[in-house]
């Protein structure tokens, strides 16, 4: 028996880690994403987030995809993949980024995303030719409240994004805003209302004109580190 299992861990150390896909959709392997983005070339670059990177992609059958790679020495990005796995694994609205693979091997983690050719909310609001007409803001700010109601209300699990803002909401080729990043992510309890977080996002962001609930909000987030879906 030891001679045996000698002989096993001899012939396992010569093969490639195991892949991993954590949505069970469809397989998409390490080499298949190297391809598809010329081995990550930087002309396929679209941005950087906290935990890595995301890149354009154009798989076998000639879907284009974004590919966001987690970077494993940045400290989180393990936790932030588990997280976005575990909330998107089961959230299924129009208003929500679509996850179409994922990939993970002991020293590689990604996911791989619907692209989206119109970028993020944050490129359209602040660009000096932007083309936001008033009802075209309306419009992303209802995709925007029904991806939350959805997260906050209609789900079996409450989810709280934890990180909302113009640079998470991607918009389609029809200028649908569909709501991303999901790597601060927290899942609610079905007793809870509040949950812990060490790991802080954007508290700069959130407008100062609200009043004194949101401060006392920010307040309880920024230094008690407690989330809600408030």
């Amino acid at each position: 028996m030891s001679l045996g299992f000698v002989y096993l861990r001899y012939r396992r150390k010569g093969k490639s880690p195991i892949e991993v896909d954590m949505f069970a959709k469809e397989r998409i392997s390490f080499y298949k994403l190297s391809q598809a983005t010329d081995n990550y070339d930087e002309r396929n670059f679209l941005g950087k987030g906290s935990f890595g990177f995301v890149y354009k992609g154009t798989l076998d059958d000639g879907r284009v995809v974004a590919v966001k790679v987690f970077d494993l020495h940045s400290e989180g990005a393990l936790m932030s993949f588990g997280a976005e796995c575990e909330a998107l694994r089961n959230l299924h609205h129009q208003n929500l980024t679509k996850v179409i693979s994922s990939c993970s091997n002991p020293d590689f983690k990604a996911l791989v995303l619907e692209f989206m050719p119109n970028g993020n909310l944050e490129k359209w609001l602040y660009a000096i030719d932007s083309s936001l007409d008033i009802i075209k803001r309306l419009d992303i700010l209802v995709d925007g409240a029904s991806a939350l109601q959805y997260l906050h209300y209609e789900h079996a699990t409450p989810v709280v994004h934890c990180d909302l803002k113009p640079s998470n909401v991607l918009l389609d080729e029809d200028m649908v805003a569909r709501v991303s990043d999901f790597g601060l992510t927290k899942l609610l309890a079905p007793e809870e209302s509040i949950v812990y977080t060490q790991t802080l996002a954007t508290l700069c962001y959130l407008a100062p004109a609200y009043g004194k609930r949101v401060l006392a909000i920010l307040v309880e987030y920024g230094s008690e580190g407690l989330a809600s879906t408030k």
